[in-house]
This record gives C-alpha cells, sequence and structure tokens, in this order.
C-alpha cells in the first residue's frame, strides 16, 4: 500500500561544495518547463491512493519564486492527502522569505525542514552556503511562528571544524528549542567540488568523538534513527517510510520511488524528463533482495526491526537465518522482545555492521 511521496525540485541558486544529490543552477524558464512536466507525470503515474506522508525536497525548492511556489502547490493539490498528513517542505536560509512560509501554510505545509549545515561562518564559507549565522537564527525563528514543527539538518566533521565548534552548533540549535535535528558526519562524494578539490576528511576519531558528543547533548530528545532525534511526537514520519522498507512514489527529476516489486529511479536529465521519458533505471526486487533491503533499511532505527513482522512479511524467522545467529553471538545485533537491533555501542560502525545483510543466505 502507496503511503508517501516524494516530489524533487532541482534548482539552486548556489551549489553547495558537498552537493551530490540532483541540482541545476535556476533559471525562471527551466523552472516553468519543469513544473508543467512534474504536473504530466503525476497525471499519468499516480494511482489516487490517499497519502499520508509528501515531502518536496532538492535541490532547493525555496529557490523557486512566490508565483511558481503557487504552480507547484496547485498541481500538488490533484494528489489526495490524508486528513493527517505531514506535509514537508526543504527551504534554504537565502531564499525562504515569510511570504513563501505564508504560503506554504496556506496550501497545508505542516513541518518544514531547513538546511543549515551549520552555524559557524567560517565552515558556512567551507560548504559554499551563503546565509550568516545571525540570518539563519533570524529565519528559523520567523518559520517558527507560522509553522512550529520545524528540522534543522546539521553537518559535523567538517575538515578544520573542532569539537568546540559542535558544541556551539549544538549550543545554538538547543537554544531556538527546535523539535528535530538530523545530523550528518560530512561524507566527501564523487561529482562534489570536495572531491575534485582532494579535501581529506577528518580523522576517523574525531569523527566518532563528535558522534558521541551529539548524542550526549541531545539526550532529552528521542534518538530514533542513527542520525536522527527528535521531540515526542516529532519523528518524520516520511523518512520512517523509507527506513520501515514501506511503499512511495517519487515524482520529479532523479527522484527514486517503491512501489510494488519495483524499485526505480528518474532520470537526471532536464530534456528527457521534459519529453516525458521519466523512468531511467527500474529494478524487479526478488524475494532475498527485498529481505535484505528489510535489514538494512530497518536496522537504522534504534528500535530495529520487528521479528513477527519480517515473519509474517517473508515467511521466514529471523532468529533462524545464519547471518542474525553470528551477529547475535558477537553482539553486533542484540534482542529485546519483539525486536532485532544494533546496540547503541555500535551504531557508529552501522554501515560495517549492515554491510552482512548484503547477498544475503537464507
Amino acid at each position: 500500500m502507496i503511503k508517501s511521496a516524494y516530489i524533487h525540485i532541482p534548482f539552486c541558486e548556489t551549489i553547495c561544495s558537498y552537493c551530490d544529490f540532483c541540482k541545476y543552477y535556476y533559471r525562471k524558464e527551466w523552472a516553468d518547463d519543469y513544473l508543467n512536466a512534474l504536473e504530466e507525470e503525476i497525471k499519468k503515474r499516480y494511482q489516487e491512493e490517499e497519502l499520508a506522508t509528501l515531502y518536496i525536497g532538492g535541490g532547493t525548492p525555496s529557490a523557486l519564486t512566490l508565483e511558481q511556489l503557487d504552480r507547484l502547490f496547485s498541481v500538488l493539490s490533484r494528489l489526495n492527502l490524508s486528513k493527517e498528513v505531514e506535509y514537508t517542505v526543504e527551504c534554504n536560509i537565502e531564499n525562504i522569505t515569510e511570504e513563501k512560509i505564508k504560503l506554504f501554510r496556506n496550501y497545508g505545509v505542516n513541518r518544514v525542514s531547513v538546511g543549515i549545515q551549520t552555524f559557524q561562518e567560517k565552515h558556512l564559507a567551507f560548504l559554499n552556503r551563503k546565509h550568516t549565522k545571525q540570518e539563519a537564527i533570524e529565519k528559523i525563528l520567523m518559520i517558527k511562528k507560522y509553522i512550529p514543527n520545524v528540522n534543522i539538518d546539521l553537518i559535523y566533521a567538517i575538515p578544520g571544524s573542532t569539537m568546540e565548534d559542535l558544541e556551539a552548533d549544538l549550543d545554538c540549535f538547543l537554544s531556538l528549542d527546535i523539535p528535530h535535528l538530523s545530523t550528518y558526519s560530512l561524507i566527501i562524494e564523487k561529482h562534489t567540488q570536495l572531491y575534485n578539490h582532494r579535501v581529506e576528511p577528518v580523522a576517523e576519531e574525531l569523527d566518532l568523538a563528535m558522534y558521541e558528543k551529539i548524542k550526549e547533548r541531545l539526550k532529552n530528545y528521542r534518538h530514533y534513527e542513527i542520525s536522527n532525534f527528535a521531540k515526542e511526537g516529532y519523528a518524520s514520519f516520511h523518512n520512517l517510510t523509507y527506513w520501515n522498507n514501506e511503499e512511495y512514489y517519487g515524482f520529479g527529476l532523479g527522484a527514486s520511488g517503491y512501489i510494488g516489486d519495483i524499485r526505480y529511479t528518474n532520470t537526471r536529465s532536464l530534456t528527457e524528463y521534459g519529453k516525458g521519458n521519466w523512468v531511467y533505471e527500474e529494478q524487479a526486487l526478488t524475494d532475498k533482495e527485498k529481505m535484505e533491503n528489510e535489514f538494512i533499511l530497518g536496522l537504522r532505527k534504534i528500535e530495529g526491526i520487528s521479528i513477527s513482522k519480517f515473519q509474517k512479511l517473508y515467511h521466514q524467522n529471523p532468529l533462524e537465518m545464519k547471518v542474525v545467529q553470528t551477529l547475535l553471538t558477537k553482539n553486533l545485533l542484540g534482542k529485546k522482545d519483539d525486536f532485532l537491533f544494533i546496540p547503541e555501542q555500535y551504531l557508529y560502525i552501522s554501515n560495517d555492521i549492515l554491510i552482512h545483510f548484503l547477498d544475503l543466505e537464507e
């Protein structure tokens, strides 16, 4: 059952030095044409399911003009949204305005995710972000007046950063009383400015110390996924769709979706997308691959995966699987009641644990 949709807006006014997402420099005529193409994709592919979550990401959705945002929301108004829908829009500080936030609210948006990354201006310049700490604080307080459910994205382990810098970022976050924080250790991906400039990541010891410091400072938040912290009742239902290995639509350039047995990725070519050649790649999943995804995605959640749900879905008791037995014996997996999970002391090396579920043996 499909209950979520992701909408990708690929346009940005500036390109961040670490970003490898599908993006183009904003041009008004490109964005106008893109919204027409997006409407066509939704018309042809959406099957009228009621959606519990809708997430507009990018790129930078807030890079669109007020008129283009109004057009976007008009396109999306054809979607059948639940009365309790979680409706999220991503924003950047430099192009969010009070008028845009009011427009969001008028169209039913009830959650805003803000790409702050850091409040330290020396590191903002390194990441090629164009806002200042003061602008970030002022805009966040403005957003909260209209839409209190706010997430902040925070990047740590930036080359040249210190534990004191991280502490200052966390101090600022906590002072703003934000209900949700997504934290990401800076990964230097291919096809980014940082990679092209041969920037080296921070030492692993510092990276680990920073992750542990984040967990310590956010102890009053619910740590519900490896990188995510929320006040009670503010976990991201949309992102839980991914981690629960549930189906969702992906509309727009470079968007990914999961429908039936098919995982698909849309083209990153504006030209092809405008012609209606939306899908770039499709993969029909085997039962084995679905089980692998259930482990790899579900074990990112702090509570882990439900043994009974897994058994119901795949007609296999995970406790009888060799890889699970091995990891339990090594204490790299834990079991409590109906759940298998990665113990807290091993969350930092979760990728080294999750890799065991690739090419699964039953």
